[in-house]
């Protein structure tokens, strides 16, 4: 990062709705402004199992405001103007979270975060599944054939255990999370609160 550039901290998780409908304001503010932005891993659900669950039986006896939130999101999407397919279901973020640590190493991180994104809101795709995180892989112009290598072996869990543990230590306790200098700001907000957040300092 060059000397006098903003450094905006961004935690997500690849399940979280609203992190992904935040990735429009984040790319435009990287389009508008001279800032970087640090990405930092964040477990929304770990305790969901590799084969996913439903979403009514994650959120059960919330049913309502399950919906509600639905209906939300399907109106933010379209002022975003992202596309949001219909899930029922949700992943497990956790295999997606290492490689995106092993993307980011061949300096595939951005393309990989974004790919992931679209693959599980916009296709509706089970993130956790191998076929699924190789066809991102590919996608991104990393090999395919090394996906099962890099999980298999936990080559980058200690990378996500370290951001796991940096949101823990910030006090992050829902996401997306924004944290500029001393100032924070939770949750989905319009693009010019983002920007009333990097000119707070």
């Amino acid at each position: 990062m060059s000397a006098g550039k903003l450094l905006l901290e961004v935690f997500y998780d690849y399940t979280c709705p609203w992190c992904y409908l935040g990735t429009a304001n984040t790319d435009r503010l990287m389009r508008e402004r001279d800032i970087a932005l640090r990405w930092t891993l964040f477990p929304l659900h770990p305790e969901v199992p590799v084969e996913g669950m439903e979403l009514v039986e994650l959120f059960r006896g919330r049913t309502q405001h399950l919906e509600e939130s639905k209906g939300r999101l399907r109106e933010a999407a379209s002022v975003a103007g992202l596309p949001l397919a219909r899930r029922d279901r949700i992943s497990n973020s956790r295999r997606a979270q290492e490689l995106e640590k092993w993307a980011a190493t061949l300096g595939k991180g951005d393309d990989f975060r974004h790919q992931a994104f679209h693959a599980y809101f916009a296709e509706g795709k089970d993130i956790a599944q191998l076929p699924v995180l190789e066809d991102i892989a590919a996608a991104v112009g990393l090999p395919p054939d090394e996906v099962w290598d890099v999980l298999a072996v936990g080559l980058f869990e200690a990378a996500v255990d370290e951001d796991w543990l940096r949101a823990r230590q910030m006090g992050v306790t829902a996401v997306p999370f924004y944290l500029y200098g001393e100032v924070s700001l939770v949750g989905y907000h319009p693009y010019d609160d983002l920007l009333r957040l990097v000119n707070a300092n």
